[in-house]
């Protein structure tokens, strides 16, 4: 019972705020700032409603960092609910094509500024990294990006793909990692409080004056970073979880 509740909730509130969103996106389109806003409006709401607990860790350590990648793990679709909790100013996130046809979420998503990505086409998609670096270099943005490139369902953090660290060397930005506990794994829907979820954003890793060569190092050393840190993170957290 309590999990349709919430389902029927979540689904209202998904399509309300989404609307929201693209009239207040329409008067000020492609805002730097849209995603940051609505990912807060998404997370306010969405959490209560699933009875997900969310703790950031460090999160001052973002204030005045400048344009930088952001490096997430993706565990399920409604990390929207939790990441978006912490998404920071000026950023936007990069997602794939197809969320462009998801029914008012996804003109929410391109109104907002967001970056859409071709994955099935190669030069498309390297044209798209093109334009985001030039985004971080001379619009003063960061991106977001889920560099697994799907889902892992909470279960362990998978390979990371190249385009993120790409586009950071590429701008001479730092890669920040962002880690968030394996909520989606431990999460039970039929209790009151379904979850509890941690962020932890860990300290940057530079890239100025590193080329394309070094690309497979410093993948190998925020995935090292993430999966320790997320590890530590779910033995403290779900060791005694109900």
């Amino acid at each position: 019972m309590l999990y349709a509740l919430r389902m029927s909730a979540l689904g209202i509130y998904f399509v309300l705020v989404s609307l929201l969103g693209i009239f207040i996106c329409l008067a000020r389109p492609f805002h730097p700032d849209n995603t940051r806003l609505f990912g807060r409006i998404f997370s306010w709401g969405g959490a209560a409603i699933l009875g997900i607990k969310i703790r950031v860790k460090n999160y001052d350590s973002l204030r005045n960092v400048g344009p930088c990648v952001y490096v997430a793990n993706h565990q399920d679709n409604l990390d929207l609910f939790v990441c978006g909790r912490v998404v920071p100013q000026r950023t936007v996130t990069l997602g794939k094509k197809s969320l462009r046809w998801l029914p008012f979420f996804g003109q929410l998503y391109w109104l907002a500024g967001n970056i859409l990505i071709d994955r099935k086409n190669k030069s498309r998609s390297h044209m798209t990294i093109s334009s985001s670096t030039r985004a971080l270099t001379e619009k003063n943005t960061s991106i977001w990006v889920f560099a697994e490139g799907t889902r892992n369902r909470g279960r362990n953090l998978l390979p990371f793909k190249k385009g993120a660290f790409k586009m950071a060397i590429d701008a001479g930005v730092p890669v920040i990692p962002i880690c968030v506990s394996s909520y989606a794994r431990h999460m039970d829907l039929h209790r009151l409080r379904s979850s509890l979820a941690e962020i932890r954003i860990l300290p940057p890793i530079l890239t100025d004056r590193l080329t394309d060569e070094d690309i497979p190092r410093i993948l190998q050393q925020c995935w090292d970073k993430m999966k320790a840190t997320i590890d530590a993170m779910d033995h403290k957290i779900y060791e005694r979880w109900p």
